[in-house]
């Protein structure tokens, strides 16, 4: 049973996961949901390093410092998503 429970309401970010997790297990039609949050992850965090390495006009150490992580770091999440 589904709570109407969200706690994303004034994060615009947060509903449209929740919209898209919705619509994720609507389309399960009734098969039982698995990796869940390694999905989740994966796709949020790939759209954001493509969106802030857009951002910053392909600046690798721009896009790391708008994210607030080391640029080793970001480019081993860009080889990680093959984003290089």
């Amino acid at each position: 049973m589904r709570k109407n429970l969200r706690l994303n309401s004034g994060n615009e970010i947060g509903r449209s996961i929740e919209r898209s997790l919705d619509e994720y297990f609507r389309k399960l039609d009734g098969e039982p949901p698995h990796g869940v949050y390694d999905m989740v992850i994966a796709h949020v965090e790939r759209a954001l390093l493509t969106s802030m390495l857009e951002r910053a006009n392909g600046n690798q150490t721009h896009a790391a410092d708008m994210l607030g992580m080391n640029r080793n770091t970001l480019r081993a999440k860009l080889a990680k998503y093959r984003l290089l």
